[in-house]
C-alpha cells in the first residue's frame, strides 16, 4: 500500500525486498509460479537457481538440505518439480501395497516398482517418513505399508555398505563401524550412523584424558593432535590409560555388564550400549578397544568361548606366547585376567588356539552369531524378524554356508512367504553340497505344491453377517475386546462360525474343556504383547475402558482408530462388508451404557 501511495508498482522494489516478500511462508510454490509468469522483473527474482525456490524448498523439506552442498550451483525450482514428483509417485506405490499384499507377504519382488523408480532415493525415503510422521490415529494402513518399504529400502543400502566394508583390506577396517553396520541392519528405521557414534565415543574419550591428565599432566597420549594415530611406549604408561579408561567407563559412567537381562538384544547393538551404558562382552569389548586404540593402547579382540575378551600384550610386540598377555575383561569392569584366570572365568580349560587374536570379519561373525541365537530363542515375535535380519547378515559375509542356507530355507518356508526365493536357496545348497538332496527335495516339494495352491486361489472370502451360519456371531471386526481368563487387550480382525483349527490344534489348545467346545464362533484377534491369537467367544468380553493396541500388523487390517474401536481398511471390508456398521452400533450402544 505503501508503494502504491507513493507511485510505485511491486516491480519497482528493490531485488532483495522482492526476493524477501517470494520467500515468505504465505505464498504457495503454484503462488510463485504464477508470480514469475507475470513479468521478466519477477522472473529474474524468482530464477530457478535462486534464493526463492532454495527457500521454497527449505520450507517443504528442510531435512532434505543436507544432501546439497553451499556451493553447488543448483537448479531448485528442478529439484522442487522432482520432489514433489516422487513424492505423488510413492503415496501411489504405498496406496498399492494394501490390495496387493493383503492377503500374503509382500514377495521378493514386490518393491521392484521401488528399485526402478527413476527418482533420487533419499526423496523417496522423505516421503515415506512423511507418511509414517503423520499426527493422530489416521492413515493407519499407509504407515504399516510406508514402514515395510522404508525397512527394506535400508536395508538394501546398509548390506550394501557391509559388502563394501568387508572388501576393505583389515588394516583399513574399523570395529566401531562393523559394529554400527549391524545395528543398522537390524534397526533400519532408527536413526543411527558411525558420525553420530563415534561422537559419543569421543566424548568419552575426552573425559578419559582429563583423568589421565590429573594423574600424569606429561603422558604421551596428551601430546597427540586430534585425529593423529599414536601408539603409547611402555607397559607403564599404557597401564595408566587403562586404569583411567576403567575410572571414567565404570566408575563414573556407571558402564557395566548386563547379568541381569543378558539376553536381550539391545545388549548387542552399539548405539543401545551407548545409551543404557550396558551390554554383553563383545559389545563392551568393541567400545573398549577403540577408546583405547584412540589414547594409543593397542588392545586385541580374542574369541575366547563364551566370554569374549581383549588381550594386551606385556612382552614383544606380537608375541605368540599365551603368557605375554594379559586379557581384559570388559564385562567385568575391565579387569585384567591372567590365562589360568580367564580359565576360572568359564568353569573349564581351553587349548592356546583360543587365546590368539582374530579379525574384524570374526569379530562380526560372532556379533551375527550372539544375534542368530538370540533369534531362535524370541518366541513372542511371530515374524522371527530378529532371526530373519541376522542371517541375512551371516550370508552376507559367507553366501555359501550350507547350515545358514537350509535354515533360511526352512524359516520361509515355516512361515509360508518367499516360496520362490526358497526354491532358489534349495537349488544353491543343491550345488553346495549334493549330501542334502534329502531335506532339500523335501522342502522343494513341499514349496512347490505351496506355489499350486497359491495359484488356485480364487480371491478373497467374503462373510456375511445375514447368512444364517453366522447368526451365532456376537462380535464385529474392529471391536476392543478382554480376554476373561487370560486378561490380554486385543482387537478383532476376522472370525469363523466354528473353530476352524485342526484336531491337533483342537487337542492341545484343550477346547474341548470349554463349554461349548469348538462349536461355537472363534476369532482372530492381534493382540496388545504383539502376538496373534486365535480365541473362542466365550472367552471374549468388551473392553469397557479401550484404547489403541500396539500391534505391528494392526496397519495391515485397519485404517483408523477412533478412540473406541479400529476402522477396518478398504481389503478387511471386502471381506465382512457389514460389519462397519455393526461394529459403530456396537460402540455406541456399549459406551453410551457406560458413561450412563
Amino acid at each position: 500500500a505503501a508503494a502504491e501511495a507513493g507511485g510505485m508498482g511491486l516491480t519497482d522494489l528493490p531485488g532483495e525486498l522482492l526476493e524477501l516478500i517470494m520467500c515468505c511462508g504465505v505464498l504457495s510454490a503454484a503462488d510463485i509460479g504464477r508470480v514469475s509468469c507475470t513479468c521478466r522483473r519477477l522472473r529474474e527474482v524468482c530464477q530457478a537457481r535462486g534464493k526463492v525456490w532454495r527457500e521454497r524448498f527449505r520450507l517443504r523439506w528442510p531435512s532434505l538440505l543436507k544432501y546439497y552442498s553451499q556451493t553447488d550451483n543448483v537448479n531448485w525450482l528442478k529439484e522442487y518439480k522432482a520432489r514433489h514428483n516422487a513424492g505423488l509417485e510413492t503415496q501411489r506405490i504405498v496406496a498399492s501395497f494394501s490390495k496387493r499384499f493383503f492377503s500374503e507377504h509382500v514377495p521378493c519382488d514386490g518393491f521392484s516398482d521401488i528399485e526402478t523408480l527413476g527418482c533420487p532415493g533419499h526423496f523417496f525415503e522423505d516421503e515415506l517418513m512423511s507418511i509414517l510422521n503423520m499426527e493422530g490415529r489416521k492413515c493407519l494402513t499407509w504407515k504399516y505399508y510406508a514402514k515395510k518399504i522404508l525397512y527394506f529400502l535400508r536395508q538394501q543400502n546398509i548390506l550394501k555398505n557391509l559388502k563394501a566394508y568387508l572388501e576393505r583390506p583389515e588394516d583399513q577396517l574399523s570395529f566401531l563401524e562393523g559394529a554400527v553396520l549391524i545395528d543398522q541392519y537390524c534397526n533400519p528405521l532408527s536413526d543411527i550412523c558411525l558420525t553420530s557414534v563415534q561422537a559419543q565415543v569421543d566424548d568419552i574419550t575426552d573425559k578419559v584424558r582429563k583423568v589421565l591428565r590429573t594423574k600424569n599432566p606429561r603422558h604421551p597420549s596428551l601430546a597427540s593432535k586430534a585425529g593423529e594415530v599414536l601408539i603409547v611406549p611402555g607397559v607403564e604408561f599404557q597401564r595408566q590409560v587403562l586404569d583411567a579408561m576403567n575410572c571414567v567407563l565404570y566408575e563414573q559412567l556407571k558402564y557395566k555388564g548386563n547379568e541381569m537381562d543378558y539376553y536381550n538384544s539391545l545388549n548387542s547393538y552399539i548405539h543401545q550400549v551407548l545409551i543404557r551404558r550396558t551390554g554383553i562382552p563383545i559389545s563392551l569389548s568393541v567400545l573398549y578397544l577403540t577408546i583405547a586404540r584412540q589414547l594409543g593402547v593397542r588392545l586385541e579382540p580374542v574369541n575366547f568361548p563364551s566370554h569374549f575378551l581383549l588381550r594386551w600384550c606385556q612382552g614383544k610386540e606380537g608375541s605368540t606366547d599365551i603368557f605375554d598377555y594379559m586379557y581384559i575383561d570388559a564385562f567385568g569392569k575391565g579387569k585384567q585376567l591372567t590365562v589360568k584366570e580367564c580359565e576360572y572365568l568359564i568353569g573349564h580349560h581351553v587349548t592356546e588356539e583360543f587365546y590368539g587374536v582374530v579379525t574384524s570379519k570374526e569379530v562380526l561373525q560372532r556379533m551375527v552369531g550372539n544375534l542368530l541365537n538370540l533369534g531362535k530363542r524370541e518366541s513372542t515375535d511371530q515374524s522371527y524378524q530378529l532371526l530373519r535380519d541376522s542371517l541375512d547378515l551371516y550370508l552376507a559375509m559367507y553366501p555359501d554356508n550350507v547350515q545358514h542356507l537350509m535354515l533360511q530355507a526352512r524359516l520361509y518356508f515355516h512361515l509360508g512367504i518367499w516360496p520362490e526365493k526358497v526354491l532358489d536357496i534349495l537349488q544353491h545348497v543343491q550345488v553346495l553340497d549334493p549330501s542334502q538332496h534329502g531335506a532339500v527335495g523335501y522342502l522343494v516339494q513341499h514349496t512347490l505344491e505351496h506355489i499350486e495352491r497359491r495359484k488356485e486361489e480364487v480371491g478373497p472370502e467374503v462373510k456375511h453377517r445375514s447368512d444364517e451360519k453366522h447368526k451365532d456371531i456376537c462380535f464385529s471386526i474392529g471391536l476392543i475386546m478382554k480376554h476373561k481368563r487370560y486378561g490380554y487387550n486385543c482387537v478383532i480382525y476376522g472370525w469363523d462360525p466354528t473353530c476352524m483349527m485342526g484336531q491337533e490344534w483342537i487337542r492341545n489348545m484343550n477346547v474341548h474343556s470349554l463349554p461349548h467346545g469348538p462349536h461355537q464362533p472363534f476369532y482372530n484377534v492381534l493382540v496388545e504383547d504383539g502376538s496373534c491369537r486365535y480365541a473362542a467367544q466365550e472367552n471374549l468380553e468388551y473392553n469397557l475402558e479401550p484404547h489403541e493396541i500396539p500391534h505391528p500388523d494392526i496397519g495391515r487390517y485397519f485404517s483408523e482408530f477412533t478412540g473406541t474401536h479400529y476402522l477396518a481398511n478398504a481389503e478387511l471390508e471386502i471381506r465382512y462388508p457389514e460389519d462397519l456398521e455393526l461394529t459403530c452400533a456396537t460402540v455406541q450402544k456399549i459406551y453410551s451404557t457406560v458413561k450412563e
